[in-house]
């Protein structure tokens, strides 16, 4: 069944405004970090050979992309904000049909509406859900680990999935510092001591149900915008580490056979001699393997660990990635002890937004990354999220902002407010998540106006003609509103 997500309204008192906004920082005095890409966030050194336990506490410090602040220059007004605005909302560019909402974070003043409690087709604005409550759920410092146990049988290994998207057979740029395959199968030799595995199990059964959500799109797997979903995949299910924001990332059919294929490559064993399997708990009873091998069934052989979860979401908020969305969605089911399936997932991501305070009825989800068509989502429950994450109030959701692309400079708003040349006023400013599908372009995100006032805002717009004009028809409004003064 599709979930649906409600609350209570609240206000915010404090805000934080984006780094990039230099004078904001030189007012309060606060020594402010340039965000960078998340390839140069992530550290790449490799990993040690034994992980370490996942710290619990503390948390991480919110990543270092705002400086509080408390309402800082010119309040705007509803009126002015509409006649500045309402015409380029409006304009045939945009599409048939537009839902917006802009909201001042630090009056929680509503300055623009257009439909805007209606949901609508949300595309990739979809994972701003997913990564808040997911960073609510397992909080920023919680890492993913992937991990072999001693089979049952003489020579058997086990490969347990921990349903980190991110885990690298060996080093490669597509997720620096990722859990690494190379490095577990290291792990496991020495574990052995000596002997050679002949056997190995891969067990995916921490997630369950169906492969793929309902209103995806049978090309979606085939083009590469998506992988099956999995409990044990590299690279997120791609073939090859590579990424593109419009698919072309050649996806394998069968994410975990490949990965368990290639790591039992690694240990020396045939191919023909992976199965897929349960992994025995301890209490298995002994095992008949040969002396030399001083294991019991259960015994972990090696584990290794994903970067922390702050991490794994700036990746998938900055690269759109469909794949990994859905992986940290069913940390949220599992976090709540139910199955990790789509609709327990859809599910469990309904009820932490719920337990935000967040408004009822204004989000039905099939999927966790925005794929569905199925999905809506209304400006409203977007703009009142980004204003609760700046708000402080919840110190883990302020970890999105990280991941959010900055425009004309990362992510997938690399390329994007560059023409016409009035859009350009927006590079560097705004910070948004970006949504397409055939026909529907969105964007939900926070930007500074020139007089330093901090406003959030969702832009959804279904029905454009091109996606290429329909795009640039939603930069020129926020664009417009970065340069708004709007008194």
């Amino acid at each position: 069944m599709p979930a649906r997500v409600g609350g209570r309204k609240s206000r915010t008192k404090w805000v934080f405004a984006l780094a990039l906004v230099v004078v904001l920082g030189a007012a309060a005095g606060v020594a402010v970090v340039k965000p960078g890409p998340v390839d140069e966030w992530l550290s790449s050194a490799e990993p040690s050979s034994r992980p370490t336990p996942a710290p619990t506490t503390p948390d991480p410090s919110p990543t270092p992309v705002l400086v509080a602040a408390s309402g800082g220059g010119t309040p705007l007004t509803a009126s002015s904000v509409t006649k500045a605005i309402d015409p380029l909302v409006k304009s045939a560019a945009m599409g048939t049909k537009v839902h917006a909402a802009v909201l001042d974070v630090a009056t929680g003043d509503v300055l623009y509406a257009r439909n805007a409690d209606a949901m609508t087709t949300p595309a990739s604005t979809t994972k701003l859900l997913t990564a808040a409550a997911v960073l609510d759920a397992r909080g920023p410092s919680h890492r993913l680990t992937t991990r072999v146990v001693a089979g049952v049988q003489p020579g058997e290994v086990v490969l347990i999935g921990g349903g980190d998207p991110t885990l690298a057979t060996t080093k490669n740029k597509l997720f620096p510092g990722a859990a690494r395959l190379d490095l577990l199968a290291a792990q496991v030799k020495k574990s052995l001591g000596g002997a050679e595995p002949t056997r190995l199990l891969y067990d995916t059964s921490l997630f369950s149900g169906p492969e793929t959500a309902k209103g995806w799109d049978p090309s979606d797997i085939s083009f590469g915008q998506v992988s099956r979903i999995q409990a044990l995949m590299v690279n997120a299910g791609r073939i090859r580490p590579i990424h593109n924001e419009f698919g072309g990332d050649p996806r394998s059919p069968d994410p975990a056979g490949a990965a368990a294929k290639a790591f039992a490559k690694m240990l020396g064993v045939p191919s023909s001699a992976v199965r897929k399997g349960k992994a025995p708990t301890k209490a298995a009873g002994p095992s008949s393997a040969p002396a030399t091998v001083d294991v019991t069934p259960g015994q972990e052989l090696g584990a290794v660990q994903s970067p922390p979860m702050v991490q794994l979401t700036d990746w998938m908020l900055e690269q759109s990635d469909n794949t990994a969305a859905e992986a940290l969605g069913r940390q949220v089911a599992i976090a709540d002890g139910k199955p990790g399936t789509f609709d327990d997932t859809t599910e469990a991501i309904a009820g932490r937004m719920r337990d935000l305070g967040l408004p009822a009825d204004e989000a039905n989800l099939y999927d966790a990354s925005g794929l569905s068509r199925n999905n809506g989502i209304s400006p409203t429950m977007l703009t009142r999220l980004l204003s609760l994450a700046a708000s402080g109030e919840q110190p883990a959701l302020s970890s999105i902002f990280g991941g959010l692309p900055v425009a004309g400079w990362s992510g997938t708003m690399l390329k994007r407010f560059v023409s016409p040349k009035p859009n350009q006023g927006g590079q560097g400013v705004v910070r948004a998540k970006t949504g397409t599908l055939s026909g529907v372009n969105t964007m939900a995100g926070t930007l500074t106006t020139a007089d330093g006032r901090l406003l959030v805002f969702a832009i959804m717009a279904s029905g454009s003609a091109n996606a290429v004009t329909g795009r640039a028809a939603l930069d020129a409004v926020a664009a417009k509103l970065v340069s708004c003064g709007c008194p």
